[in-house]
């Protein structure tokens, strides 16, 4: 799989047509975007802790395509302001720097990786100092219209071969919203902060799952004021993994796109 330069968007997005479904107050797909080409696009949305990610790479694999984390790029740019001196809260000099901002994706789901300035952020961003200012830069509705449209040149790149697995927050609606397969993965809000809890502590996690409410719940709630992922859009399956296992949610996701392929 790549490792390819995320382009700093050359045009702002155009307005989406009336009727089309767009992420609440945020950007909208170019009115002049490429179509997505022949490889097979899947575009996964959810909230945290549904586990989207992890779902997504295991599809990705299995699948053999590439694998884009959309969430992964408004982190490398929150790590990338702070690491810069930024106040995160100055909406104009945070846009600025998404647009300069030299930043890789590696596309590969057996080892994704995020680069910024040729040094390997993967693990820095996983931080909870990211984690917990994150939100600020993804609800600057500047920063998500130049992000979106370097999500959409990765995805229609990759579909230009074999295809690829986008996960994040508004691809099925904005991103891509003609991808192949659309899917809002969500669970509860207790399996969500069981499952984040684990994540990042591991085994233990799970009997600290109340500590990650504040990054799972009040994350959620800022970002859904500029993107829509609590209820599918037309079009959009709704999965619901709450009582699934992981082998159990990567299946369910498999038997969607394979029945999309029939």
């Amino acid at each position: 799989m790549s490792q390819a330069p995320i382009p700093p968007a050359q045009t702002p997005p155009a307005q989406t047509p009336p009727g089309r479904c767009v992420g609440r107050a945020g950007a909208q797909p170019p009115a002049d975007a490429e179509p997505l080409g022949p490889g097979l696009v899947v575009a996964i949305d959810g909230p945290s802790g549904s586990g989207k990610s992890s779902v997504s790479r295991q599809v990705a694999l299995r699948l053999g395509l590439a694998y884009l984390d959309t969430g992964a790029m408004y982190r490398a740019l929150a790590w990338w302001c702070t690491d810069q001196g930024l106040d995160l809260s100055d909406g104009a000099a945070v846009a600025s720097a998404a647009r300069g901002l030299p930043l890789v994706m590696g596309t590969d789901p057996a080892a994704p990786t995020v680069r910024v300035a040729g040094l390997d952020i993967g693990a820095a961003i996983r931080e909870s100092a990211i984690s917990s200012v994150v939100s600020t830069v993804a609800t600057n509705l500047a920063v998500r219209a130049e992000l979106v449209a370097r999500q959409r040149a990765s995805i229609v790149a990759a579909s230009a071969g074999s295809g690829i697995v986008a996960e994040g927050r508004d691809i099925t609606t904005v991103v891509a919203p003609d991808a192949d397969v659309r899917i809002l993965l969500v669970a509860s809000e207790a399996a969500r902060l069981r499952r984040r809890a684990v994540q990042l502590l591991g085994a233990a996690g799970s009997e600290r799952a109340e500590q990650m409410r504040d990054e799972v719940v009040r994350r959620d709630r800022d970002d859904s004021t500029v993107a829509a992922f609590t209820e599918p859009a037309a079009g959009v399956t709704l999965l619901d993994t709450s009582d699934l296992d992981f082998e159990g949610s990567v299946h369910a996701v498999l038997d969607l796109v394979a029945g999309r392929q029939r």
